[in-house]
């Protein structure tokens, strides 16, 4: 059966169209890209590149991504959370990074938020988080009528669900910043609470 909207690479493998022929990008799409992501730390940095991912496309930030763990102290919650304001003029001259003042600030209040919650429960985001995952995590494609179903386009994949918005309510009501619906579930994605990837490739089973 032919599927729209994959890339065959020269491997013979069918992607999500989404990754073009990027070897970066092919390689985050067949190891990373919806494989369930535990933890406090990994999910924080998650959150974190998320963020600055924000108007720019997720290409960009994964370049960028060993400069980022560098520049953040590997995405120390406990190390972030620290950082002054002296730090924030260090990152903005930190050409490695996305140097956008609102979202370096809005990383070191998401740390010492999350340090807070960790202070009260150790695996506090963790939980958080994942307790937004939905009953399904291939996501049901109403024309199906098969809750298992796989979109068959990049068209049919949402930008936002209900999830993805609890999920920005409920981290905003705790104080962080640059968590919106549409980030989020660019989240949810990433981290394997939704495995979105299309029927027909490689990944699709």
């Amino acid at each position: 059966m032919a599927y729209k909207d994959l890339e065959i690479g020269e491997d013979g493998l069918a992607r999500c169209g989404w990754v073009g022929t990027d070897p970066e990008y092919m390689r985050y799409h067949d190891e990373e890209w919806g494989v369930k992501l535990l933890g406090d730390q990994k999910l924080f940095e998650k959150l974190s590149l998320e963020a600055f991912q924000a108007g720019l496309s997720w290409i960009t930030i994964l370049k960028r991504r060993p400069g980022f763990r560098e520049a953040f102290s590997d995405f120390n919650i406990d190390a972030v959370a620290s950082f002054t304001d002296d730090d924030v003029e260090r990152l903005m001259l930190d050409e490695r990074i996305i140097r956008n003042r609102a979202k370096i600030v809005a990383t070191l209040e998401n740390a010492k938020v999350t340090k807070n919650l960790l202070e009260q429960s150790a695996g506090a985001l963790h939980d958080l988080i994942w307790s937004f995952q939905p009953m399904s995590r291939q996501r049901a494609n109403s024309c199906a009528g098969d809750e298992h179903a796989r979109y068959a386009t990049l068209a049919e994949v949402p930008a936002v669900t209900t999830e993805s918005e609890q999920l920005s309510k409920a981290l905003k009501k705790l104080g962080f910043k640059f968590v919106g619906a549409t980030t989020m579930y660019a989240l949810m994605q990433s981290a394997g609470l939704v495995d979105d990837h299309l029927a027909g490739c490689h990944l699709a089973n």
